[in-house]
């Protein structure tokens, strides 16, 4: 048996890696999407193009303005004169909101009475622009303190006691809230999905397009050993793209591995049980290589969508909640975050890795009953 699948991983290596673009789709494809998806998946919010309609110009509205632009998250990009030229700027592009400050602003201020300012923001992207409003009123409330702080201080002649209650926070496992910290690993379940099911959608319906499948039919493999010799091949091009993706996201981008790397190479198996699974099942209806292509590209983007990746699944409908059950990227992505960020083992991680090897049993199963030695 183990000199057929022997041969067998002989000849997809062979198959592989004699096209050259095949071995940049297995080793630079990986690296490039890492280093793209590292530096562009991200949902923090810094720099934000603002442009400043001061319409009061004391000294009160400066300072309210110096505490935006020193705060790290907006950046002035013109201090207009006019609604219509803030509008236009928005209206292009080039700014992403707009700070205006109204005329008597800061008498307002001086008398203690209320005095607004306004903060318009592009609402395009409506998460963009609520983490803008949120920065600008932290900004503002603070600001709000330090009027009050001195308003007391001049009534009183003394500086005033800190009274009330002061909030301590902390951030377990990734203490900066970086989101990079957070979507980078996620990338390797990305990558790997993509490389195995696209690699092993393609892997039957090739030998049928070449005409080589008839040979195989004639030779004494059995079932089992047809697709062992099919999947392993994919399967170590796999643990290959994990190792370089891992390297990447620990020496390049600093993103913490707290956990076991033996761990996520158990996982990982698990999780390959399940994409090459698919892939198969694919390959075998498929009659053409495009047609495969065509139907795991059908296959990945709706896995993305529904893992958790991007969107938290508690928000979906409950129908949609329901459904992510059945995709087994959901379960990798935590296993994968809780190893890097988190640090936890098998006995936190078990029922995710338990639901991998059930489900990728199951299509395994599938993709090898539905493979026949037969031309029909």
């Amino acid at each position: 048996m183990w000199e057929r699948v022997k041969r067998m991983l002989i000849k997809e290596f062979i198959q592989i890696l004699r096209d050259p673009r095949m071995k940049g789709v297995i080793i630079m494809m990986p690296i490039l999407q890492a280093l793209v998806f590292g530096y562009a998946v991200s949902t923090d919010v810094k720099n934000v193009s603002t442009a400043i309609l001061d319409l009061d110009g004391s000294q009160e509205s400066r300072e309210l303005i110096s505490r935006f632009t020193d705060s790290g998250w907006f950046q002035i990009v013109e201090r207009v004169a006019s609604d219509a030229r803030a509008q236009e700027l928005v209206d292009r592009g080039e700014a992403r909101a707009i700070l205006r400050v109204n005329a008597g602003f800061g008498a307002k201020v001086r008398t203690g009475r209320g005095a607004e300012v306004q903060l318009l923001v592009d609402g395009t992207n409506s998460n963009t622009a609520g983490i803008v409003l949120n920065y600008a009123g932290a900004i503002t409330g603070r600001y709000n303190e330090t009027l009050a702080a001195k308003r007391l201080a001049r009534a009183t002649g003394q500086k005033p006691a800190s009274t009330g209650v002061t909030l301590v926070s902390r951030a377990w496992f990734n203490e900066n809230l970086e989101s990079r910290n957070f979507y980078v690993p996620g990338v390797i379940a990305l990558i790997v999905m993509l490389v195995t099911l696209m690699l092993s959608s393609m892997a039957v319906v090739r030998e049928k397009e070449i005409g080589t499948i008839e040979q195989i039919m004639v030779t004494p493999i059995r079932q089992v050993e047809f697709i062992l010799g099919k999947t392993l091949p994919f399967a170590l091009i796999a643990y290959l793209d994990v190792l370089l993706i891992t390297a990447i996201a620990v020496f390049w981008f600093d993103v913490p591995i707290r956990g076991s790397l033996f761990l996520l190479f158990v996982a990982t198996t698990f999780f390959l049980m399940n994409t090459i699974g698919i892939g198969l099942f694919i390959s075998t209806v498929s009659r053409t290589q495009q047609q495969a292509m065509m139907s795991a590209f059908f296959f990945y983007f709706p896995g993305i969508l529904l893992s958790g990746f991007m969107f938290p699944i508690a928000n979906m409908p409950v129908v949609v909640q329901w459904l992510t059950y059945l995709n087994p990227l959901r379960y990798f992505l935590v296993i994968i975050r809780g190893v890097f960020l988190k640090g936890v083992g098998p006995g936190v991680l078990w029922p995710q890795m338990a639901a991998l090897a059930v489900l990728g049993t199951v299509l395994l199963g599938l993709a090898s009953l539905k493979f026949k030695k037969t031309l029909a």
